[in-house]
């Protein structure tokens, strides 16, 4: 602790005595200053403790010395030393009453005490503080660093929710809570989830502090939190949350930033590592699609649990400034940064992953990001849900032709297995081409096929074949000889049920067959190739009015 009034007047040298203010000698004293000047006001910063002769004061008028105590307790001045023997011989009763009115801390100093004794005795024991709490702060380090490598990070937090007399959890990527100390702390973190999102919205390294209630046990505990971002990377992986009932000290200070680096070692791998790990993944995903699942299973070992060994689905997923950016490449317009959309369906996913216990390949491909997800799993079920929350998100008129630069793009192939994962990746690669072609942000492969087909001739090139295959028959039907374009949709919808179809048009069946003639000779085609039929259905629905 800094030193107080109370430890100087128990000092035995100083022989100080207590004349005024005598409940308030536990303030802690930041240092001892001589000022002779009737007004040492402006050169107090606070904390001091005052010491005086009275040489230019007026310390018998009762007037003078109200306002002299009165500017010192406003300017934070926690005591004031009165050197008897000097200019009074005792301390003027002026000055006496004045302290205790203000309740501030008088002493008396004797005349063989000099004021650079209390000074020093200020200093030497500041310094001796700062010293304890130093060498608190290294054996706190090592001890952190102790129970790390003995217990990792649970056992960081209970040794460092010890060291501040508090409680301590450690955040991941999504914001829940993955470790805490003591038991009941979990509950306490799990309701500071937002201000930790909120926190990891800004550059690291970042801090915050917030106030809130106390152990479930004692609600009337009011707590102070500080809330740390980890890891070295611009967004960062995780956070540490400190409660503790009052503002740290030097040895808890240091405490904590002990437990950030340590759990910044520990929560983030080496580059080279990452590299390294991305490299495995990279090539057991080649080998997957490249069907030899036996090469990939021996490369992975035990890394994915039984990741390959089906059902597993695959995702491939693209940020949507990069599907803009292949209509504008001829413009030269490279298109948007696709690092922070991809890089948070991957905390997404793979936070999700380990809550479940699940494995999960997470491969960047590029400007894509494909991975590897048991099928019904966790990891699956929150890209997602991922998904349909930026979906919602999206105003009503945004399409992949303008809108956030940060949305996605997904695709997911159906359920597969290792000998079938080249094709559950063309499959995924197929629902992320429609979900592009309709703006949407997820498509399922499983989907398509559940659904029709209609909504995929929405296509600029599908029109255009539909448009100069009808032509010839819709100029024909512009000069009013005849209706042949609905004659043909009638006809085809009724499957060429002549009865049919000519009372669906209200002509006679002969009129149709004619109609129907004029068609093939129009289009130089033969309506009993059903491959014709097909196009010429395929294409009256593709120029249909919506």
């Amino acid at each position: 602790m800094p030193p107080t009034l109370a430890s100087l007047v128990h000092h035995s040298a100083l022989k100080l005595a207590v004349r005024a203010g005598e409940d308030r000698l536990d303030v802690p004293v930041r240092w001892a200053h001589v000022s002779e000047l009737a007004d040492p006001v402006p050169y107090m910063e606070g904390g001091e403790l005052l010491l005086i002769t009275a040489l230019k004061l007026d310390a018998e008028d009762p007037e003078a010395m109200r306002r002299y105590v009165k500017r010192l307790v406003g300017a934070g001045v926690v005591g004031l030393g009165f050197a008897v023997g000097v200019n009074y011989d005792d301390i003027p009763g002026a000055l006496v009453e004045a302290a205790r009115e203000e309740g501030l801390p008088l002493l008396e100093v004797p005349r063989r005490t000099p004021f650079l004794a209390i000074s020093k005795a200020v200093s030497a024991a500041i310094a001796a503080d700062q010293y304890r709490a130093v060498t608190a702060g290294f054996a706190a380090q090592r001890e952190l660093t102790r129970r790390t490598l003995a217990d990792g990070p649970d056992g960081l937090l209970a040794a460092l929710a010890a060291q501040v007399d508090g409680w301590a959890a450690l955040y991941d990527a999504s914001g829940a809570v993955v470790a805490s100390a003591p038991e009941w702390a979990g509950r306490r973190a799990a309701r500071l989830t937002a201000d930790v999102q909120r926190l990891r919205e800004r550059p690291a390294p970042a801090s915050s502090v917030v106030a809130g209630a106390g152990s479930p046990d004692h609600p009337e505990n009011a707590d102070r939190v500080e809330l740390h971002t980890l890891g070295t990377s611009r967004r960062p992986r995780s956070a540490l949350a400190v409660g503790t009932a009052a503002a740290l000290g030097t040895a808890e200070r240091y405490a904590v930033h002990s437990a950030i680096a340590l759990l910044t070692l520990t929560t983030e791998r080496s580059r080279s590592l990452h590299e390294a790990g991305l490299r495995i993944d990279a090539a057991v995903l080649r080998m997957l699609l490249a069907g030899e699942p036996d090469h990939a299973r021996t490369v992975a070992g035990d890394l994915y649990g039984g990741l390959l060994d089906a059902p597993f689905r695959i995702v491939v997923a693209e940020s949507a400034a990069r599907a803009r950016a292949s209509t504008a490449a001829r413009a030269g317009d490279p298109g948007g940064d696709t690092g922070d959309a991809l890089g948070t369906l991957t905390e997404v996913v793979e936070s999700a992953a380990a809550h479940a216990g699940e494995a999960v390949l997470v491969v960047p491909e590029g400007e894509r990001l494909v991975m590897l997800a048991t099928d019904r799993g966790a990891a699956v079920a929150a890209c997602a849900e991922y998904a349909s929350a930026l979906e919602a998100a999206r105003p009503a008129s945004d399409s992949l032709a303008g809108g956030d630069e940060e949305s996605l793009v997904v695709g997911l192939s159906a359920p597969s297995g290792p000998i079938a994962a080249s094709a559950a990746y063309k499959q995924a690669e197929q629902a992320l081409s429609v979900a592009r072609r309709r703006g949407r942000v997820c498509v399922e492969h499983e989907h398509l096929a559940a659904g029709s087909l209609v909504p995929l001739l929405a296509d600029d090139a599908v029109r255009a074949f539909a448009d100069g295959l009808l032509r010839a028959l819709r100029d024909h039907d512009a000069t009013g000889r005849g209706d042949l374009v609905a004659s043909l949709r009638a006809w085809l919808s009724r499957h060429g049920q002549w009865d049919a179809a000519a009372a669906d048009l209200g002509v006679h069946r002969h009129t149709l067959r004619y109609r129907m003639r004029r068609v093939e000779e129009i289009l130089g085609r033969s309506l009993d190739d059903p491959d014709v039929r097909m196009e010429l259905w395929l294409a009256l629905k593709a120029t249909a009015p919506e």
